[in-house]
């Protein structure tokens, strides 16, 4: 299940607009004050340097005005029909407007800390959630080449409960949103615009619900305190890529298959592979995600090199000075993968098992499995770090029994101990508004050049329970 299938977005009267980043002005009213975080990239060579990168709120929360002046090009009515009765027209009246530093931190609950940021899950003024970029500090995204290279960072998602997700993912965006590609796009990456993903997200401000824009996933981190998952989407498409329809993956049946991108990935989730004691909320777990960790994802190639293809996912984490593998296709608990039994990496091999073990469809391969989703690690993707709820499927699909209705008995079919029914949208906000989840420490660089192993300890082998 890729991120966002259906974001909950802002519902503190603020003007929606386009995921997909389409006619967008720059505003005039407020000037755009990023929030500044600190990167690392590591070699064998040289260590750990130290980058200065920000970070940018997506268009989706921003206030979208007419330009010249102060009213909604679209609230909680809908579209102004007076600014927008058409797209082009929308183009032409509606501007993106910017958003400054205390604004960032009291309206839209994203506040820098040490190495890092934090987001809150819902602010005074009514805000819900929130998606950022990492930018090269000016007007352009910044973009990650990760092709036999390692990605680290430390999270700590002790307040997420049931039904939400902090998600860090890379996207295919384009590198300036947009700007310069589309003629009325003149607010680009420093505005937020320009995002995709492989579930073909609708725009905004086409009025036409078949439309979409597709682009390569690879989900780093989605998580809460019960469970958690990483997951390539690899798809058919170079860059971002406009959809209608089937293509889109839009449609009943088997209709999501039949499009650009692997909406449902391959996704590697402990629970859900039998390791139901490997990650939860406790020290009884062998990763508890009561506290912070560290993770560790490996994109290991063919040969060893930065020309070899993507054969393998690896994902490690440290905590409590150990050194953790990541957790194993456990058998005695999935008889249909005994052949995968001791794996803990994603490959192509495990996708396939996967894929016959639970009955799904083999979408991952059709869209050229990992070779596909390395070639876009090799173009390069923009690094995305966000916060969110699922009114679709009350998010389900991460850390309850999906589909709904299926028995939990059925392989693949728990991914997670949620009940799902403390997990809607509705019961999260009343109950949790509170939450938050913090990304720190953010590395990136050769492999084995992010992280330490601690000293005197080796690496823990995954025990099934």
């Amino acid at each position: 299940m890729g991120s966002f299938c259906a974001f909950a977005l802002i519902s503190c009267g603020l003007a929606l607009l386009s995921p997909g980043g389409q006619a967008q002005q720059a505003g005039a009213v407020t000037p755009e004050e990023s929030p500044a975080i600190s990167l690392q990239h590591c070699s064998k060579e040289r260590g750990c340097e130290q980058e200065q990168a920000s970070l940018v709120l997506d268009a989706n929360w921003r206030w979208v005005h007419n330009v010249g002046g102060y009213t909604n090009c679209y609230d909680s009515k809908g579209w102004n029909q007076g600014f927008c009765p058409d797209m082009e027209t929308c183009k032409r009246n509606c501007a993106l407007e910017g958003v400054n530093s205390e604004a960032y931190k009291t309206s839209y609950g994203v506040q820098t800390v040490p190495d890092g940021v934090e987001l809150k899950f819902m602010t005074p003024g009514g805000n819900v959630g929130s998606r950022l970029y990492v930018t090269d500090g000016h007007d352009a995204y910044k973009m990650f080449k990760l092709l036999n290279r390692e990605f680290t960072l430390d999270v700590d998602v002790s307040t997420l409960e049931c039904g939400l997700n902090g998600a860090v993912y890379f996207v295919e965006m384009d590198e300036m949103g947009g700007k310069g590609k589309e003629a009325s796009n003149t607010a680009g990456a420093k505005y937020g615009t320009g995002y995709c993903d492989a579930q073909c997200p609708r725009e905004k401000f086409d009025r036409d619900e078949s439309n979409g824009i597709c682009c390569v996933e690879m989900d780093i981190w989605e998580a809460n305190k019960q469970a958690t998952a990483f997951t390539p989407h690899p798809c058919s498409t170079v860059g971002p890529t406009r959809c209608t329809g089937i293509d889109c993956g839009f449609g009943e049946g088997d209709a999501r298959y039949q499009g650009l991108c692997d909406k449902d990935g391959c996704d590697s989730n402990a629970y859900r592979m039998g390791a139901k004691s490997y990650y939860g909320d406790g020290p009884q777990f062998q990763v508890d995600s009561s506290k912070p960790m560290t993770v560790v994802t490996q994109f290991l190639t063919s040969n060893g090199a930065d020309d070899g293809d993507l054969v393998e996912i690896r994902r490690l984490y440290l905590q409590d000075g150990k050194l953790i593998a990541n957790a194993v296709v456990n058998s005695s608990e999935i008889p249909t993968m005994s052949a995968l039994s001791g794996e803990d990496s994603i490959t192509d091999g495990l996708c396939d098992a996967q894929k016959r073990a639970f009955g799904n469809v083999d979408s991952h391969q059709a869209k050229g499995g990992l070779r596909s989703m390395g070639e876009a690690l090799r173009r390069g993707m923009v690094l995305s770090l966000s916060l969110w709820d699922d009114y679709a499927t009350q998010m389900r699909w991460l850390d309850s029994t999906y589909p709904v209705g299926a028995s939990p008995e059925t392989p693949g079919v728990a991914r997670g101990p949620c009940d799902g029914q403390s997990s809607s949208p509705d019961y999260v906000r009343k109950h949790h508004a509170d939450a938050y989840v913090r990304y720190t420490s953010i590395k990136y660089g050769e492999i084995g050049t992010t992280f330490s192993q601690p000293e005197g300890r080796r690496l823990e082998s995954t025990v099934h329970v």
